[in-house]
């Protein structure tokens, strides 16, 4: 009970996973604790959720691609080659001249403080995905795809992520990501996230996401609240306290969280959300899938990068195996 059917065309060159949206260089400390102010040395990573969480789903031997734009530079450069790299499809990371590929610093504050600073200005590359651009064909056709609140938040993004929502019509899997962050947007997202939420069949979000999406606090409140307006599964992650999973189905999973030493929490939702696509496309029960996102999310948390702390199967399986998961 409480699965997903994840089904495609049939098509065996489709993509198990397509995510598109954001993408940038993540430039970290090296030091934990440290004020950027006082930072001497950095590490350079790939970034972006959606980019993340492709990594993430590749690394537990998905075949899996990204759509998305980076500048006409070296950082773009770099981050194609580290998307080839980890195994990722890059064929539709495309250049926008122009405009500089995105950079994002953290201050890395253990356990529970990670300022970002989005560096996105005039404009963020992958914020210029075009309708046109998008091969609906490839997307319908994915036996996943996973788009985020923060494609939705400007235009032409906006039109481009909603194209290929339609264009999926429901078919397979279609997980929305709220991903919500204030600072990149210009007006209010409900109408947005409300025309998203139509064509989604999951929904996963933090507690905060969950409430701007919704308007519900409580968190049994927002997954209800997802599940009328449109998904067959909300995911809510609750931080120190868990995550939460209810499906349209009745079946519901409140997961405790693994403890961990928390290095850097930045990636750990990315983790998870790669982790929850492979799960989805493996067919397993509810509970099951959200104990292995819970695990390889613990896992980044305990490491300092993102992209690069994405786990590997035999890495979750030995995590969910002494948390005494399934």
């Amino acid at each position: 009970m409480g699965g997903l059917t994840v089904t495609g065309t049939g098509d065996p060159f489709a993509f198990d996973l397509i995510t598109m949206g954001r993408i940038g260089v993540d430039l970290y400390p090296l030091t934990t604790g440290v004020p950027l102010a006082e930072a001497e040395t950095f590490g350079k990573f790939l970034g972006g959720s959606p980019a993340n969480v492709a990594v993430a789903a590749a690394r537990l031997g998905r075949r899996v691609a990204v759509i998305t734009r980076t500048g006409a530079d070296p950082f773009g450069g770099y981050l194609r080659s580290e998307l080839r790299g980890f195994g990722v499809d890059d064929r539709w990371a495309t250049e926008v001249a122009g405009l500089p590929t995105p950079i994002t610093f953290c201050e890395i504050f253990p356990p529970d403080r990670f300022p970002l600073y989005f560096y996105r200005l005039p404009k963020a590359p992958d914020l210029e995905i075009a309708p046109e651009e998008v091969d609906l064909e490839a997307v319908r056709a994915a036996r996943v795809f996973w788009m985020t609140g923060t494609g939705l938040s400007e235009e032409p993004s906006r039109a481009a992520t909603l194209a290929a929502l339609e264009a999926r019509a429901r078919t397979g899997t279609t997980v929305f990501d709220l991903d919500w962050r204030p600072m990149l947007w210009r007006e209010k997202p409900g109408p947005y996230y409300e025309r998203a939420l139509a064509w989604a069949t999951v929904a996963v979000g933090n507690t905060e996401e969950c409430e701007i999406a919704t308007g519900e606090s409580d968190p049994y409140a927002a997954a209800r609240a997802l599940l009328a307006a449109g998904v067959e599964l909300a995911v809510v992650k609750r931080g120190p306290e868990g995550v939460l999973a209810v499906h349209r189905d009745g079946t519901a999973a409140e997961v405790p969280p693994v403890p961990v030493q928390v290095v850097n929490g930045l990636g750990a939702g990315d983790a998870f959300g790669g982790a929850l696509c492979h799960g989805l496309l493996a067919g397993w029960p509810v509970e099951r899938v959200m104990r292995y996102a819970n695990a390889a999310g613990a896992i980044v948390a305990s490491r300092l990068a993102c992209s690069t702390a994405m786990p590997f199967p035999h890495e979750v399986e030995e995590v969910v195996g002494r948390a005494g998961g399934v």
